[in-house]
């Protein structure tokens, strides 16, 4: 009967200790599709207008994180967020409804998608983290997440980065996905110098739909090695696109 007790009175606290220990959590910087901004081929004037979020291409529309992920059977959608950088126009948070992992996604203003792609690289290296508030808990993003995204038009097209981006000294490994156009010649030399593992990237043109991400998280959520989780991410984007699995393959890579 003591022991009975123990154990009744101890579980909750083995549970809050362990669901805490187990808590993973991706990032995502959506820099917003801009027809006026950005040195894209336009889009119809609704999905690329990079001020307004709701319908935007990358955001809002069916295949836009925040509305993809929201209809999504395996993600819980949980609440919208408040943020002091006014460049983030949209902020949202969601729960994978079969492991304690967390996802943050911010929608900036298509105009300053500069500062996402160093937001973004500067995360990769562990700076700028942030915790989130969410039941009395405080969840860490930025460059405290587990894994960091980038979803968008790759910018580095048209300009430079002179930011020092580095590593911190935190021993703390992070992942990164980058679904943008020839991601992998792009931002290759950035993320050499976070130390980040490039988990999926493009070496071609690409669609930066959400169904992508949702399929290389799965993988990442359920451990599997990079060459499934981007085995994962190809299978969806032949899915939705009909381009053929091969072109898939050829498209969405892993590692350096």
């Amino acid at each position: 009967m003591k022991w009975f007790i123990l154990y009744i009175f101890l579980s909750p606290l083995w549970v809050v200790a362990q669901s805490t220990s187990e808590v993973k959590t991706a990032h995502v910087f959506v820099a917003l599709c801009d027809n006026e901004n950005q040195g894209i081929v336009p889009v119809p004037s609704h999905l690329g207008n990079g001020q307004d979020p709701k319908s935007n291409l990358y955001w809002g529309a069916l295949y836009g994180v925040k509305t993809h992920f929201k209809r999504s059977g395996d993600w819980e959608y949980l609440k919208s967020l408040s943020t002091e950088n006014p460049k983030i126009l949209e902020r949202v948070l969601f729960k994978h409804k079969a492991s304690n992992t967390y996802l943050l996604a911010d929608a900036y203003d298509g105009k300053y998608i500069k500062q996402t792609t160093i937001d973004f690289l500067k995360a990769t290296g562990g700076d700028n983290k942030e915790k989130v508030a969410y039941n009395s808990t405080e969840i860490p993003f930025g460059g405290g997440a587990n894994v960091l995204a980038y979803v968008g038009h790759d910018g580095l097209m048209e300009f430079s980065l002179n930011e020092p981006f580095e590593a911190c000294d935190d021993g703390k490994e992070r992942d990164a996905i980058v679904l943008a156009c020839i991601s992998k010649d792009y931002f290759e030399p950035y993320l050499k110098k976070t130390e980040a593992n490039p988990l999926v990237w493009s070496t071609g043109l690409m669609s930066p739909e959400a169904y992508t991400l949702e399929a290389a998280l799965e993988g990442w959520i359920k451990n599997e090695s990079d060459s499934e989780v981007r085995e994962r991410a190809a299978q969806a984007y032949h899915k939705y696109q009909k381009c053929g699995i091969r072109g898939a393959r050829n498209l969405l890579v892993t590692g350096y």
